[in-house]
């Protein structure tokens, strides 16, 4: 082929900018169709009484050395954000209405007060437990087998549930543990994994790093649209996509401002909607992949944000927030002190508050109204971090489907999907259904679809190691699945 192909990605959230932006870094020029007038899809950053809030994801988390090497050459290095001193120092977990600091590193996690001398012998044992499981093990199934039930219940619950909306009990294992999974796979032991994972690295190591931007995630997308080589359009909707002769395919949609109908012709066609979306353009096209897309279940979440004057709060904040257990009953799934994590949250001798409501876990806050919301979560935190008196500042953003849930036989129902859209070239999917929730997931499958298509071209891509193209796992799990 002796022209570049034409690109076009539905979706201007972080998976199609980040797919688009790993394209134009090879000459391959990328339309992007975003239904929105503001790019970036549920990432959104506002202000409020001099409050800096996050509507979505609050931080970017990143060990990969694709997404260090993304986020240096796109520009936004100068743009980053690092946790504050005073972030770097705890991460909390809730366990009998206490917030108890858990302990990194294997050996001091293992040894911390957060577990019973039965817990930290189980815990201990994991690496005499031979390999198990299967492709629908659940992550309950998963870390019980390895690490014993209070594990799961003290650590892994609360992570999955509070950062992945998901069920522990019905969340597949393999899709959401991928990293933890993959170390048993190979070493037979998640700790004798870690153990070889850290002599390895220490020849060639991305160093592990958390971080938001100034002027928070929304620089990020920003500047991404912004990128030379994508054509960012604004209020485009598709509505249909058709295939042409020669493996081309016709996408025809709505400009929403002017509604001009308008088509492309073109090569390669990236879904980067939400299933639903992605389910009923492809309908037409291959019925039996838009039944799996139509399967995959979403949680819906509220984000509920309170701003306090810092002498309101009792609880020194030395952190970077807690997980609640499903014992303690809260009826948030965790809180994040933003203004612990980074600097600019909030105004001079203020705290910025952040707590998740809903998931899996808690799917009735769906039908609260926000001052239930808003009621609930503070009768709750108040005690917890020593809160006295009212909020000065209060926000709350509602996400009816928030997050996929990567349930049941989830790995199984991604394969068949991916064999079905291989039936049709040119077709390719990045979304947070398929490879991980989190942004630094969202920029690694980006990098995986890009290389995949630049492939086909012959056009040599930019590199890089492989990943794990799985979620988030909990702190103490990544640091021990990166070998800390």
């Amino acid at each position: 082929m002796n022209r570049p192909p034409k690109v076009l990605v539905m979706g201007g959230g972080i998976s199609g900018l980040s797919t688009a932006w790993w394209l134009s870094q090879s000459g391959i020029p990328v339309e992007v169709w975003e239904r929105d007038n503001r790019p970036g899809g549920k990432i959104e950053t506002s202000q409020q009484q001099g409050y800096q809030m996050e509507q979505a994801a609050a931080l970017l988390l990143n060990f990969r050395p694709e997404v260090a090497e993304f986020v240096e050459r796109s520009g936004l290095e100068p743009h980053k954000c690092s946790r504050t001193p005073l972030a770097e120092q705890n991460r909390y977990l809730l366990n009998g209405g206490q917030l108890n600091a858990l302990t990194m590193g294997i050996s001091n996690f293992i040894l911390s007060n957060n577990w019973s001398l039965q817990g930290k012998l189980r815990m201990m044992m994991e690496p005499f437990i031979p390999r198990g499981g299967s492709d629908n093990e659940t992550v309950s199934d998963f870390i019980t087998r390895r690490f014993g039930r209070e594990l799961l219940d003290k650590a892994m619950d609360p992570f999955v549930s509070g950062t992945l909306a998901s069920d522990p009990d019905l969340a597949n294992a393999s899709a959401t543990l991928g990293r933890l999974t993959a170390l048993e796979q190979k070493f037979g032991s998640l700790t004798l994994g870690a153990i070889a994972h850290k002599i390895l690295r220490k020849k060639s190591a991305c160093v592990t790093e958390t971080f938001s931007f100034d002027g928070g995630m929304s620089t990020l997308v920003e500047q991404l649209a912004q990128q030379p080589g994508i054509t960012f359009l604004r209020a485009h909707q598709a509505n249909s996509v058709e295939p042409l002769a020669g493996e081309r395919w016709q996408v025809s949609g709505t400009n929403l401002t002017t509604g001009q109908e308008i088509q492309r012709h073109v090569d390669q066609v990236i879904f980067s909607t939400p299933a639903p979306a992605t389910a009923a353009l492809l309908k037409p096209i291959d019925t039996e992949a838009s039944q799996l897309l139509q399967q995959i279940e979403y949680a819906s979440l509220a984000v509920l944000h309170t701003g306090f004057q810092r002498s309101q709060i009792h609880h020194p904040l030395d952190g970077t927030g807690f997980l609640t257990p499903r014992s303690e009953q809260t009826p948030f799934n965790g809180n994040l002190w933003m203004s612990s994590l980074f600097r600019g949250r909030a105004p001079e001798g203020s705290t910025l508050l952040t707590s998740y409501l809903g998931g899996a876990r808690h799917p009735e806050v769906r039908d609260w109204d926000n001052p239930q919301i808003i009621e609930q979560s503070l009768h709750a935190l108040s005690p917890i971090l020593g809160i006295h008196g009212d909020p000065e500042m209060v926000q709350l953003h509602r996400h009816q489907q928030a997050l996929p849930l990567y349930h049941g036989p989830y790995a199984a129902r991604m394969r068949q999907l991916q064999q079905h859209l291989a039936a049709h070239p040119g077709l390719h999917l990045c979304a947070n259904y398929l490879g991980g929730v989190s942004v630094r997931d969202r920029i690694s499958q980006g990098r995986t679809v890009a290389d995949h298509i630049l492939q086909q071209y012959a056009i040599t891509d930019s590199g890089g190691e492989s990943y794990w193209p799985f979620a988030d796992t909990h702190p103490a799990m990544t640091n021990m699945a990166n070998g800390q």
